[in-house]
């Protein structure tokens, strides 16, 4: 099987997925590109003002999410748009749902982080006190959850069956997620004779 010179990271929220995907992309290459972008566009197409790396954790990011939750075409959408970039070649993408749509073709790769750890993170990035970053961490986590369950049945985890590469990043700086993730790409990439996968 062909692989896709692709990368696609996952993760729970301030998990580290954006930082370290940008890394990556800047290392070896890559374009960027994000489901949460996508779906920028499709709230900016319904009035919504959608600005700021804290905007899904406010008032009206919320709203948006919950309209989203009513109508599962937006995230089809960004998914059929994601899987087609993914599938050109040449991205590092951030995505929840593309580790469950594509094949091993793809390197697929899962970031965890204690929610713990994400709160802090979160606190730090959008200057909020570390109790209301725990309250948004685990509304997000439980909305996640329970939308890619619906929308396709798996649970949003890290699972060795899906991922390629799963990353506790608690402790380790993204810079060196990312070079963990590049090594790792290059072994991936590297042509194989007689390659079953």
């Amino acid at each position: 099987m062909a692989r896709v010179r692709s990368i696609v990271l996952a993760g729970m929220p301030a998990s580290g997925k954006t930082t370290v995907a940008r890394l990556v992309a800047s290392r070896l290459g890559l374009k960027y590109a994000a489901g949460g972008d996508i779906l920028r566009e499709m709230a900016r197409e319904r009035g919504y003002r959608p600005e700021g790396d804290d905007w899904w954790d406010s008032d009206e990011g919320r709203r948006f999410l919950m309209e989203r939750k009513s109508d599962p075409r937006f995230d089809l959408e960004v998914d059929r748009r994601l899987r087609e970039l993914v599938l050109s070649g040449g991205y590092a993408v951030t995505s929840y749902a593309m580790p469950w749509l594509l094949g091993p073709e793809v390197l697929k790769v899962w970031l965890g982080a204690s929610p713990e750890v994400r709160a802090a993170r979160m606190s730090k990035r959008d200057g909020v006190p570390l109790e209301e970053a725990r309250r948004v961490i685990a509304f997000r986590d439980a909305e996640n959850a329970e939308l890619y369950r619906r929308l396709y049945g798996y649970e949003l985890a890290p699972d060795a069956r899906v991922f390629h590469l799963i990353i506790n990043t608690d402790t380790i700086p993204p810079e060196s997620v990312a070079e963990l993730i590049a090594i790792y790409a290059a072994a991936f990439w590297a042509p194989s004779r007689g390659e079953t996968f």
